[in-house]
């Protein structure tokens, strides 16, 4: 993997969770917070929305390849994915803050990433009626990506083992809080909303064609035959995880020694880490958080 001239991770204190208005977060996402909730959308705006680890970046890449793909065929490779997709919120010492990178981007429309659960989202967004991608991924794969992240990634909360990880994130006591709340939260806004598309990792995994079709009827955009294979060749798994502007390699947190931010990929992944037990429990707790919910996942392709 192209990571040899990785740079040695800055220490950052591992912060501490703490409940903020009703939802599990950390300081890196909170100390901007007036900031962030006064932000100032644009009508061009384009959110990408996601609980962490269920596909953000690729989605994030897809989009940024589709709109600027053509007239900027080296920024893919040659400008960090945190530059061309600002992340609103966060706000670690020493790193530019989310809401800064974004208020200074000239492209349009400007692409923006958060995983803020639905309530906390900017009203500016709401007011000029932006377009919103959501991105969901089954709880299962999800958690596991998310421990892995949270081992090598210094701005987050010390993960401790598998057991009480998993055990916390059914309790919803992770950054960003409660699974259960954020993709609910977010696909009851969308039967209100009509400008927010839902999709799910599982299906862009299945088929990534047919999703890119849902994506472009949405944004509204016609690319080429060349430009889709451009896009598709460019969001590919290990395309991805060789390029050090998509890869997060070039983070200062993130310690790559421990594991790459892009991992595996897969769905189903979760059959390696949940053990019978552990899975027969997941799955009552599941049934009885999901029960009043028209949301479905797929935990296998």
């Amino acid at each position: 993997m192209a990571n040899q001239d990785q740079k040695e991770t800055v220490p950052v204190p591992r912060p501490e969770l703490f409940d903020f208005h009703g939802v599990s977060m950390i300081h890196y996402f909170t100390d901007n917070w007036d900031n962030v909730q006064n932000f100032q959308a644009k009508p061009d705006d384009i959110l990408i929305a996601t609980y962490p680890k269920a596909g953000t970046t690729w989605v994030s890449h897809m989009l940024d390849l589709l709109y600027f793909g053509k007239s900027s065929p080296k920024r893919g490779v040659s400008l960090p994915i945190v530059q061309r997709v600002p992340f609103l919120e966060i706000c670690i010492p020493f790193l530019p803050k989310g809401v800064e990178l974004a208020d200074k981007m000239t492209t349009s429309p400007r692409l923006i990433k958060t995983h803020l659960p639905v309530q906390f989202v900017p009203k500016s967004f709401w007011e000029q009626k932006c377009r919103i991608v959501y991105v969901a991924r089954n709880a299962k794969d999800n958690v596991v990506s998310y421990f892995h992240f949270d081992h090598m990634n210094c701005a987050q909360p010390e993960p401790g083992d598998w057991t009480s990880y998993l055990q916390r994130f059914q309790e919803g006591k992770l950054a960003w809080g409660s699974w259960y709340d954020h993709v609910n939260g977010w696909w009851d806004k969308k039967q209100a909303y009509p400008k927010l598309l839902y999709l799910h990792y599982e299906d862009l995994a299945e088929d990534i064609d047919r999703e890119l079709d849902r994506v472009c009827s949405f944004l509204g955009v016609c690319p080429t035959e060349e430009e889709r294979h451009q896009v598709k060749e460019g969001v590919e798994f290990d395309t991805m995880k060789n390029n050090r502007m998509a890869n997060y390699s070039t983070s200062d947190v993130m310690d790559f020694k421990i594991s790459p931010f892009m991992r595996k990929g897969k769905v189903g992944d979760w059959k390696n880490h949940f053990t019978v037990y552990q899975n027969e429990q997941f799955d009552k707790e599941y049934k009885k958080k999901m029960m009043s919910t028209t949301l479905r996942f797929r935990t296998e392709i």
